[in-house]
């Protein structure tokens, strides 16, 4: 069984190299939803809290929340940066309050502090799709991925495979010391 929860994004890119209308900057409203598989836990009827697949995903993915993403060989990268530096923000803003957890992976790196993501790949809703699940794979077994943004959408369908330890009075991911950290269960 699974369980279903979405995610709301805004956020400004451009497709670099592109020929048309997306080489230009530009905004989206985007739509992210994340399905997890797994046995329903006995204890709490379900499978996995959907608020909870909120903040695991959240604690990540709102880094792409009211940002900028650009490709790692876009020449307008340094000049935004430049920019920011000049303004006094590069290196982040007191009323910058939105900072998901700085990470770098193969596929994106972000730098929270200057609401700034910058990827490997042209950011479409298919590498979004594949940055998520990136960020996201060994903290919830995911079936399913789905983004929309504007009239794009894109979806992919996983194997889960992952034993992810529950807590079996609120659900949750156990810490790797068998603590649940929303409820104190101890296995």
């Amino acid at each position: 069984m699974r369980s279903i929860t979405t995610l709301d994004l805004q956020y400004a890119h451009r497709f670099y190299g592109f020929q048309g209308e997306a080489q230009y900057l530009h905004g989206h409203s985007g739509g992210l939803t994340i399905e997890v598989e797994d046995s329903i836990e006995i204890g709490v009827n379900m499978v996995f809290p959907c608020n909870e697949i909120q903040k695991t995903a959240w604690a990540l993915l709102k880094n792409f929340d009211h940002a900028l993403i650009l490709r790692d060989d876009d020449p307008m990268l340094p000049a935004i940066l430049g920019v920011y530096e000049k303004q006094g923000i590069k290196n982040g803003s007191p009323t910058n309050q939105m900072k998901g957890v700085a990470f770098k992976t193969e596929l994106a790196t972000a730098y929270p502090d200057c609401r700034l993501v910058v990827t490997k790949e042209t950011m479409t809703v298919e590498g979004m799709i594949k940055i998520v699940y990136d960020l996201l794979k060994d903290k919830l077994n995911i079936a399913k991925i789905t983004f929309t943004s504007g009239v794009n959408a894109a979806s992919c369908e996983y194997n889960t495979n992952n034993i992810i330890d529950r807590c079996p009075l609120c659900g949750i991911a156990l810490s790797e010391s068998g603590v649940c950290k929303k409820c104190g269960y101890r296995k």
